[in-house]
């Protein structure tokens, strides 16, 4: 795959939401950011759960999801006991699907890069249990 950055709900959200407090860092880091963005089909499926019945929103997720800016990365039987594994190691934070689905597509195709605003789950979160994530936008304090 061509992406070198992974991209997570939050960032996806924020930019179609206005009045979401990471609005403008988020649409700021994107600018920054090379596409595609690499995600998983369960980062979509919370994407679009959390924008609702909005169908203003919907729309625009649609679009960029469309555009080019995001690419969705295979998810398969084969890779399900490497997510089992990393929801087990992760269970005191506790990991869900489309945080693990990230970190395996992290491993599998070397991209230490992620598009999020969850920061301290990405921030405890290792590739391969060693390399830290490379976290934009950075935190706001």
């Amino acid at each position: 795959m061509s992406a070198r950055a992974l991209v997570d709900t939050g960032p996806i959200v924020a930019m179609i939401n206005r009045a979401d407090p990471w609005h403008d860092a988020c649409v700021s880091s994107f600018q920054s950011l090379r596409a595609p963005l690499l995600t998983s089909a369960a980062v979509l499926t919370e994407a679009f759960h959390l924008l609702g019945n909005r169908t203003h929103d919907v729309d625009a997720a649609w679009q960029f999801v469309r555009s080019g800016a995001v690419t969705v990365g295979p998810i398969t039987d084969d890779d399900l006991s490497a997510l089992n594994l990393l929801m087990s190691r992760y269970r005191d934070r506790p990991m869900d699907f489309a945080d693990a689905t990230l970190v395996h597509l992290a491993q599998r195709e070397s991209i230490s890069l992620i598009f999020t605003i969850d920061h301290n789950d990405f921030e405890t979160y290792r590739i391969e249990g060693r390399r830290k994530f490379h976290i934009v936008p950075r935190r706001s304090e």
